[in-house]
C-alpha cells in the first residue's frame, strides 16, 4: 500500500483509509473516476474547518465535485452505512460487545408557564 502524507489534520492515516475505504466503495459501487480518499479528504476538512467550499486548498478536487459527491452519498444513505459499520468496530476496541445489550430511557419534565403561548 501506498503511504500517503497528511497535508492536514483532517485527513485520513492510511489506518483510517484501510478501514473507510473499503466501506465507501461497497457503498458506492464504483471506483469513480476521482480518487475517493481525496474527496473523503476535502469533506472532512471543510467540516473541522467550516471553510466555504469555494475557498479550500486547491490539494484537493474542485469544490462541486466534492460538494455533489458529499450530497449525493447524504442522500442515498451512505453515511449513516458507515457509522453503522465503524460503531461495532469501536465498541470493541473500547473493550465493550460489538452491539449494546441493555438500553436506558429517561424523560425530564420541564416547567412551563401557566398560560400558552398566545399571538403566535
Amino acid at each position: 500500500m501506498k503511504t500517503s502524507k497528511a497535508k492536514y489534520p483532517s485527513d485520513l492515516s492510511d489506518e483510517q483509509w484501510a478501514i473507510l475505504g473499503p466501506l465507501i466503495r461497497a457503498a458506492t459501487g464504483q471506483p469513480g473516476t476521482i480518487d475517493q480518499r481525496a474527496i473523503v479528504n476535502a469533506i472532512f476538512y471543510q467540516l473541522r474547518t467550516g471553510c466555504q467550499w469555494r475557498y479550500w486548498p486547491r490539494e484537493y478536487p474542485n469544490w462541486k465535485t466534492v460538494c455533489s459527491c458529499f450530497w449525493r452519498w447524504q442522500r442515498s444513505g451512505l453515511w449513516d452505512q458507515v457509522l453503522g459499520a465503524l460503531q461495532p468496530m469501536v465498541r470493541q476496541a473500547q473493550g465493550w460487545n460489538a452491539y449494546p445489550t441493555v438500553a436506558v430511557i429517561g424523560s425530564q419534565s420541564v416547567k412551563t408557564t401557566e398560560k400558552g403561548a398566545t399571538g403566535i
